[in-house]
């Protein structure tokens, strides 16, 4: 039986008024299982327990999810330098942030480790001094990873890996010297045999030698270890495309549309690679916009069950590493047949939609298409061509100058309607990496989202919108992007923390004072703060079938089209549509679907984080040699510890210990984020701009600590306004001004720009 029919019939078991909780092993006999299928069994049960639709009872009985075992709560933990913990409950939403958290002592974590799902009970009525409830892990339900990373060395005639990060505090025995030729100073990949805990130190088996530690490369293949990613794609995949390859004459059935006359167009960063899509514009008759969004047709090279959809969805998404991509689709597809490379005809999904000019959507139609792509711009190209647009009329032809024109129009419209209807947009800073001719750091920029990603960006917010709405209406059971709404406590959280930044503001449940606030900090040194605080009240974006909308986009239908080169979730849109257009009635399993919108949710999470990660260590890296280096920065964070602060230029973020801050005695205002001493002024909060010394960076735990050199007075005009007495508006409420100037954008669902070809994730 396939995966959705043994979940259906071991819930139907479970669910039977005559069931006995029992162990999975008598479960399988139950159900009729072969040796083979019993592994996958326990897999199901590990993941439906996530799921909370089932738990496990005493002795390890799988029992239906109803109410818990008394003091009984099912979480991921995530384990402290220090050796405590925290679990986070299964069942709480991420925007209710720690609150809700379980405090593990040392002696009372095992040997679990952070990113474990484990079975923790209550202690009673005891609590941390933090106000958390405390527990104890009595189970390791599912560990999140046996492999691990690190630098090898010797000691005491045995060979140990300290492990990258601040995983696990102390080193792990791996065996006797020299096990699979390593040496000391080596990054090495090891398996965990036995988790370290409070009462005994981890042991573990080398399973491969990456290299010399600092070795051009050998950070990044540290990082795609460590976070388990895909390279190399099978043969049976690469043969499959390398026989799509061969078929593949650019002629266009009687089962497309052929579009290769009309005016078509891709924008794209400077070092793309693959374009997945591309826009058309032209005015109707009645005077309407027709906008077209063609998009790469993956779905006509990687059909269901074959060798490249298996890669394909293991991967789930393509990963954007500052020095190479590891993509979804072997590169003969993402690269080549599918990608809508300039003056070829390449095969699409083609969402026609029809705009009055105040940007209401009238109608929408969905082909299966064929273009040629008549130009491809870059990014800067359309911001210079918008800053003068006559100078570039003898680099187009008109249908193309009017194309550009047109699109800028239609798509400010369009931003403006997402606007009213109380879309949140966030400004938070993206970093990439600036690498020389050999592969080495050089340097790094903060990614700007000027006008050229709006323009692009709300033509795919538009066209996944349209698509979701034409899926819903057909009564389909489809892969949906949700974002929901954030938790009101959390929300009532940061409105305190705005106000005592000095920022006056209603209640910030209200998307809208969401939106004035945001605007109110734009261009302000607490800007990045702020943006942040409000990412952090935000639930994260996921996939599921569930009919929830997506809060920050202020819609109540919303799925991902535009991406199925390197999105799994876009391809299964793709495919949906293509049954729609051959009149036959798709079939979705609800099971089916959330267990596919958590697996390639996951993925997404692990792509992020890995991206997140490497960026760091090679910043890191890149620091370790320029120790005593001065750069102008700004306060990010004020903690009881220190003050956290980026550069300005090089945007890294490290930390100045408040043992450091040598000139006087510093307290930690809590109410206010600040930190204070005892001669008058003498005071530090959010946005401050300082002077900053690199004083010691350690890449492998991943550490940054600066020197305060000097401090910087603030910009004229950057002060706070000031906080309106209680019971009062603010001035700017009271006489309906509009304070600041408008954001720039992005959300809790990780929207980045595509600089680098690491597009939107809407």
């Amino acid at each position: 039986m396939n995966a959705a029919e043994l979940e259906s019939q071991l819930l139907a078991l479970v669910a039977n008024p005559k069931y006995r909780p029992a162990k999975p092993r008598v479960l399988a006999e139950q159900l009729g299982l072969t040796d083979d299928q019993r592994g996958e069994l326990k897999r199901l049960i590990k993941q439906l327990v996530k799921r909370g639709q089932l738990r496990y009872g005493a002795n390890h009985h799988v029992e239906a999810a109803g109410a818990p075992a008394a003091g009984q709560i099912v979480g991921v933990f995530r384990r402290a330098q220090a050796g405590f913990g925290f679990v986070r409950p299964k069942d709480t939403p991420a925007a209710h942030g720690r609150r809700d958290d379980i405090f593990i002592p040392a002696e009372a974590a095992t040997d679990a480790a952070s990113g474990d799902v484990v079975m923790v009970e209550l202690r009673g009525r005891k609590f941390s001094s933090r106000g958390n409830p405390e527990g104890r892990i009595v189970e390791v339900i599912e560990r999140d990873t046996h492999q691990f990373v690190g630098t090898y060395f010797e000691s005491a005639g045995s060979g140990y890996v300290q492990v990258d990060g601040t995983l696990f505090q102390r080193p792990v025995a791996v065996g006797d010297p020299g096990a699979k030729n390593a040496r000391p100073d080596d990054k090495v990949v090891f398996e965990m045999v036995r988790f370290p805990s409070h009462w005994h130190d981890g042991e573990g088996v080398i399973t491969e030698v990456l290299g010399p530690r600092g070795q051009p490369g050998i950070d990044t293949l540290s990082i795609i270890r460590e976070f388990e990613l895909p390279e190399e794609f099978a043969e049976d995949a690469l043969a499959e495309a390398r026989a799509q390859a061969a078929e593949f004459d650019e002629s266009i059935g009687d089962d497309r549309l052929d579009l290769t006359a009309l005016t078509v167009v891709t924008i794209d960063p400077v070092d793309a690679r693959d374009f997945d899509d591309a826009i058309s514009l032209e005015r109707t008759t009645e005077g309407h916009w027709r906008l077209g969004v063609h998009i790469a047709d993956v779905s006509h090279f990687v059909r269901p069950k074959s060798a490249l959809d298996r890669e394909a969805l293991a991967r789930a998404t393509s990963v954007y590493l500052p020095d190479r991509v590891l993509p979804m689709l072997p590169e003969l597809i993402s690269n080549g047949l599918a990608s809508l490379q300039p003056d070829k005809v390449r095969y699409t999904k083609t969402a026609f939609l029809e705009f009055t000019s105040d940007g209401t959507r009238v109608s929408s139609e969905f082909h299966a298409a064929a273009i040629r792509s008549c130009r491809r711009f870059t990014y800067e190209e359309i911001d210079n061509f918008l800053a003068h647009p006559q100078a570039w009329r003898a680099k187009l032809t008109p249908q193309v100058h009017e194309l550009v024109q047109n699109m800028h129009t239609l798509a400010m419209v369009l931003r403006e309607r997402r606007r009213q209807r109380g879309a949140i947009e966030l400004t938070m800073r993206e970093v990439k990496i600036d690498l020389d001719k050999e592969g080495r750091v050089a340097g790094a920029h903060l990614v700007e989202n000027t006008v050229s990603h709006q323009m692009i960006e709300e033509c795919m917010l538009a066209a996944n919108e349209a698509v979701a709405e034409h899926l819903r209406d057909q009564g389909l059971l489809f892969l949906r992007r949700l974002h929901l709404a954030p938790d009101p406590r959390k929300l009532e959280d940061l409105t305190k923390f705005v106000v005592e930044l000095g920022y006056p503001v209603d209640s910030l449940e209200s998307r809208f004072e969401l939106q004035r606030l945001l605007k109110l900090v734009a261009g302000r040194p607490e800007e990045q703060a702020i943006n942040y605080a409000v990412l952090r009240s935000l639930q994260q974006a996921v996939y599921g079938p569930d009919d929830e909308g997506h809060y920050a986009l202020a819609s109540d239908c919303y799925c991902h089209f535009t991406s199925p080169i390197r999105r799994y979730p876009d391809l299964t849109v793709h495919r949906l549509l293509e049954l729609l257009a051959k009149h036959k009635k798709p079939t979705a399993h609800l099971a089916e679907l959330l267990s596919l919108g958590d697996h390639c949710s996951q993925r997404e999470r692990r792509a992020e984080a890995a991206e997140r990660e490497l960026t760091k260590v090679k910043l890191l890296n890149y620091l370790a040699e320029r120790i005593g280096q001065q750069m102008d920065a700004v306060i990010t964070g004020v903690e009881e510890f220190g003050l956290f602060a980026q550069g300005v230029d090089l945007p890294a973020e490290g930390l100045i210990h408040v043992s450091s801050l040598s000139d006087d005695y510093y307290r930690y205002d809590r109410t206010h984020h600040t930190l204070t001493g005892h001669r008058q002024g003498n005071t530090f909060r959010l946005g401050d701009p300082v002077c900053v010394a690199v004083a010691r960076v350690d890449a492998d735990r991943r550490e940054l600590d600066f020197r305060l050199v000097a401090r910087r007075k603030r910009p004229p005009g950057s002060q706070p306004p000031a906080v309106a007495p209680r019971g009062k508006k603010s001035t700017a409420a009271r006489d309906g001004r509009k304070p600041g100037a408008a954001g720039k954008a992005r959300d809790r669902g990780g929207q980045t720009s595509r600089g680098g070809k690491k597009k939107r994730r809407r």
